[in-house]
Formats: structure tokens, sequence, C-alpha cells
């Protein structure tokens, strides 16, 4: 995992030329760097003041892989397996029984609700602390199905590249993602050079409590605060950035509203999409998805002319790894 954060903020080899070695030329990748050099030209009219260079990123398909399953799910459904000897009921209760007998057609089509439960489930009864040390054990330990590696492995060169480029321009890169925010907080740092306080997402209710000994704790309950999916993203950015961002990146239609939002500010602006065509390296999918779909939002895309990012066209390499 180090690996890989070495490459999120090394690289200065990336002064390569443009800073994006991993991306082929072409519209998209062009589109990107005259945004940066318009929006950070001194004098220019599209000069953005650095307070306001704010660039927000989904996080599952748009910063790494979400399929099969969004990864936090596949945590989530590992805990369960975990945590199926205190509960007997399990067995025969659904979304669990499932879950515990590896029926994923069955999981499919129980729905968000079913995936809510799962995750309410698994996630609370814990401090904080005991949660990131969780979440930060499984990523140590956990390997992707299909390409049998650390979840934290299959993180997009190319975006670790454009993440490191804003920054090197004074922009402040932010994650909004639906998944979870206590999730990602542990290692977001470490593997995307994004810091804790710079992710935005789904929360659940946390208690202060004072333990008897005198420790003061926040525990985490079995309900969801916010859900910062479709319009939650909006939401959450007001919320808790304050800015409206001049730059936005996403994959689905979980980040339409993301986008529209980014959008309709005033001066120079990027949208992006992340549309994932490469079945070989990574996966192929968009309209018919169970997971990470994109169909609204990319004719949204392509009616307003945002930037639509072709995996096998426009990335050299998918993963860091490629590059070892």
């Amino acid at each position: 995992m180090g690996a890989v954060a070495f490459l999120a903020t090394a690289r200065p080899g990336a002064a390569q030329a443009d800073g994006l070695p991993s991306w082929n030329d072409g519209p998209a990748k062009r589109s990107i760097l005259d945004f940066i050099a318009r929006t950070t030209t001194p004098g220019g009219p599209d000069w953005v003041p650095v307070a306001e260079r704010i660039a927000c990123f989904d996080n599952d398909g748009t910063l790494w892989t979400e399929q099969p399953v969004y990864f936090q799910v596949a945590f989530a459904v590992d805990r369960i397996k975990a945590l199926a000897v205190q509960h007997p009921e399990w067995r025969t209760q659904e979304p669990f029984r499932s879950v515990l007998a590896d029926d994923r057609a069955a999981l499919a089509t129980l729905g968000l609700k079913a995936i809510v439960e799962v995750i309410e489930a698994t996630h609370a009864g814990m401090t904080t602390e005991d949660f990131a040390a969780t979440v930060v054990d499984w990523l140590a330990t956990a390997r992707h199905p299909r390409f049998d590696r650390p979840y934290t492995d299959l993180v997009y060169q190319p975006m670790i590249e454009l993440l490191a480029l804003l920054r090197a321009h004074q922009f402040k890169t932010f994650i909004v993602s639906g998944g979870g925010i206590e999730f990602m907080r542990p290692w977001t740092e470490r593997i995307y050079g994004i810091p804790p306080e710079q992710v935005v997402g789904t929360s659940s209710v946390t208690k202060f409590e004072l333990r008897p000994d005198g420790m003061p704790v926040l525990m985490k309950e079995p309900k969801v605060e916010f859900i910062d999916d479709g319009p939650g993203k909006p939401v959450g950015i007001n919320r808790f950035i304050g800015r409206r961002p001049v730059l936005a990146f996403g994959n689905s239609d979980g980040d339409q509203q993301m986008l529209e939002w980014t959008a309709a500010g005033s001066g120079a602006r990027f949208m992006g999409l992340v549309h994932h065509t490469d079945a070989v390296r990574e996966y192929a999918y968009d309209r018919p998805s169970p997971v990470g779909q994109l169909d609204k939002a990319w004719d949204e895309a392509l009616r307003r002319g945002w930037t639509i990012v072709d995996m096998k066209k426009d990335w050299k390499v998918i993963y860091p790894f490629e590059l070892r």
C-alpha cells in the first residue's frame, strides 16, 4: 500500500511534459490541461483565486475500481461472516442469510435497502477508533476476487496523477462519495494524498460517551445520518466544504447532481465523467449496470459538452502496479 502512496505524491518526473504521463493524448487530456492552465494563469480571463480552487472527486468507480461490488460492501460482507457466530438469527434472516450463503444473485435483488441494513449491522457498536482499525486491518488482508490484490492496489494511476497535478497548481482536492466517511478516512491520505478532513461521505450517527474509566469515546450507532449520493452530494459539499467546486469528476448517475452544481457556478468550470470501457484491463459497463450505472448523467454530459474519459482510449495504464 505504501508504494501507491508514493506514486500519489512522487513522480516529480511527472514534470514529464505535462504531469499526466499515464494519459494518452486526446480531447480528454487536452481539456484537463487547458482548464488547469486557464484557471491558474495570473491575469488571464479565467483565472481562479487560490482560495476558490476546489476540486471534488467521487471515489467508487472514479478513483478506484467498484466492480463486482462496492468495496465497502465487500468489507461489510466479510464482517457479517466474522460476526455470524454472535448472531444465529442471521442464518434465516435476510439479507444476512444471502450473505452467509454467498448467494450474490439473491443479494442483487435485495437492493440498496438491504445494503444499508448490512452496513448498519456491521459498522455499529464500535468506537470510531476501533472501526478505523478494523478497516485498516481488512485492507491489509482482503483481496479483490478478480485481481487477487489488495483493494488499495486498484486505484487509478491516471487519476492519482491528476490529483497530484491539481495540488501542484494549488487546487484543494476533496473526495465526495456515497461511501462511508469513516470507511474512507483511515486510508485516503496514504493512498490519494487527501487528508481525512477533505473527505465527504455517507455518515452514520455517532454518540459521545464517557466510559467508567473516564475515557471519552465516540460510539457508532446502527443508524444512517446522511447519505452523500445523488442530490445529497451538493448538500454535502455545501455542508462540509462551504464552497462550490470549480472542478468535479464522477463516473455514474450518483454524481450527476454534483456535476450540475459545479456547472451552475460562474466562471471557468470543469465537469468530468470516467466511462468504464475496458473489459480486459478493468471492466466495461454503463447504462444497465447495477453497480455504477451511467445513464442519465452520460446523456447530460453529451448534451452539455462535459468531458467524458474513455478508459480504454484515454488511459495508457490503469493501475499503479502496471508501472512496476
